[in-house]
């Protein structure tokens, strides 16, 4: 069978070189997949004692994806993010123009330094604070954080390769000679640059907004708006907010009703939180700025309040 795929993959010609993002939206998705599986695996216990899988979440975590990998690199030589975007791991260690499949001994090394290294990492930690802090384990602790600082400088470096060459962007991958190819011939990409544009288009425009927003008070705006279109006539009440019924803010009967200085009344609340919260707060309704928060008594005609008074 081994023959007959060697045969196969010779006589399709070569394969187009997997592009930089397919890799890294692999290694996405299967991010994806493992914390689903988790999730759905920590449902089952959602209603026993909380904390119950916090003592063996790594050897747990570590369980799983090992389940994962039997089912995907193990059995298929590709994840479940490369299967989903059609690639598979092939070895490079084999000459050739066409390089061959994944052997079982590299399979188990991957599983070793992916699954076993995510492991020691979680669970590592934890072993050392558990034992008394004597000379010795203060020596483990800085040989295993230059371990682990070398290990980040290494999978840095490899990363700026990968970026230039495009092959290899794990170091795990780098160490066992596999790299990512396609596992069909891939045919010619017909693109729509109209479509491109306005999508590039749209997300710029979207980042824009995203960074704009949070620094445009909309209370401001309202204010200038409301000034922009008020009525004169309704702008002659001055200072005298002693008739007024409702919130600038909240449109509401004001409670502990407070004055900024125009001719409106604000809920001591509502003007005390917006000024604490922007400190260029301005009326809604007119515009004018805060000048002094005082507290005003408002006049309540009867008539207004009671109908059938007499």
């Amino acid at each position: 069978m081994a023959g007959a795929s060697g045969e196969a993959e010779a006589s399709q010609g070569p394969l187009s070189p997997v592009l930089r993002i397919s890799q890294l939206d692999a290694f996405e998705l299967d991010a994806a997949l493992e914390q689903l599986v988790w999730a759905q695996f920590s449902r089952c216990f959602q209603h026993l004692r909380p904390g119950l899988l916090t003592p063996g979440e790594p050897e747990l975590r570590a369980l799983l994806q090992l389940l994962i990998w039997s089912f995907t690199v193990y059995s298929n030589s590709a994840t479940v993010g490369q299967t989903l975007l059609h690639i598979r791991y092939r070895s490079t260690l084999v000459p050739g123009p066409h390089p061959g499949p994944m052997s079982r001994q590299q399979k188990l090394w991957y599983a070793l330094l992916t699954v076993g290294g995510r492991w020691v990492r979680e669970r590592l930690p934890t072993l050392l604070l558990g034992h008394a802090p004597d000379l010795g384990m203060q020596r483990a602790r800085g040989a295993l954080a230059i371990v682990g600082g070398m290990t980040k400088a290494s999978g840095l470096l490899n990363f700026l390769l990968f970026l230039r060459s495009g092959t290899f962007p794990t170091l795990t991958e780098r160490l066992l000679g596999v790299e990512p190819v396609h596992s069909q011939p891939q045919g010619p990409r017909h693109l729509n640059f109209s479509y491109m544009n306005r999508e590039l288009l749209w997300h710029g425009f979207a980042e824009f907004l995203i960074f704009l927003l949070p620094l445009v008070s909309a209370s401001r705006l309202r204010a200038a708006a409301a000034t922009l279109f008020a009525i004169p006539a309704a702008a002659g009440r001055g200072r005298d907010v002693g008739g007024a019924t409702e919130c600038a803010v909240c449109r509401e009967w004001p409670t502990m009703p407070h004055s900024i200085g125009c001719g409106h009344v604000f809920c001591y609340y509502c003007v005390k939180s917006h000024t604490i919260r922007d400190v260029f707060f301005t009326c809604p309704k007119c515009g004018a700025e805060v000048a002094t928060l005082e507290p005003v008594k408002l006049q309540i005609e009867l008539t207004e309040m009671h109908p059938n008074y007499e």
